[in-house]
């Protein structure tokens, strides 16, 4: 059973969910079912269908976080102490071309959002971050372009 990385605000997250959809959204979804099973004629009934296809939606949805989070492996970042990229950090970068800084927060998949600034330790960029120190040069190559950083800081908060 592979781990699924994440930090306690993400896991925090996906079990919101989980409960919200656990304790409002199935029991709203079996009245809906019941109201349209009510109105006679399954085969011709539209609130009928799109009641089961939501319900479909919802109990895939269920076992999907059911699952990510029996595999979750939580990681805070504030706990972690040392001075290479690793997961949960957050990491200052000077790009070589543009001369612009930026910021990265390594995050699980689940918790990725580039708006934000958090990116996925899959993505390529995470990966080439991965293990690196203050003042290496990392360099990426993305379909576009080639990009250079230079990792300006490490934290784990």
């Amino acid at each position: 059973m592979e781990r699924v990385p994440m930090t306690p605000g993400g896991y925090k997250q996906l079990q919101e969910e989980l409960d919200r959809l656990l304790k409002t959204e199935r029991p709203q979804n079996i009245k809906d079912i019941a109201t349209a099973r009510a109105h006679g004629d399954l085969s011709e009934n539209a609130e009928y269908q799109a009641a089961r296809e939501k319900q479909s939606f919802l109990e895939g949805r269920i076992q999907e976080l059911q699952d990510k989070l029996s595999r979750a492996q939580v990681i805070d970042p504030a706990k972690l102490k040392q001075n290479t990229v690793a997961f949960g950090a957050t990491v200052s970068v000077f790009d070589v071309d543009t001369e612009e800084e930026k910021q990265f927060t390594l995050v699980g998949a689940d918790e990725a959002n580039a708006k934000n600034g958090k990116i996925s330790v899959t993505s390529p960029v995470a990966k080439a971050l991965m293990s690196k120190q203050v003042g290496d040069e990392v360099v990426i190559k993305a379909p576009a372009k080639t990009i250079t950083y230079e990792i300006l800081n490490i934290s784990f908060e």
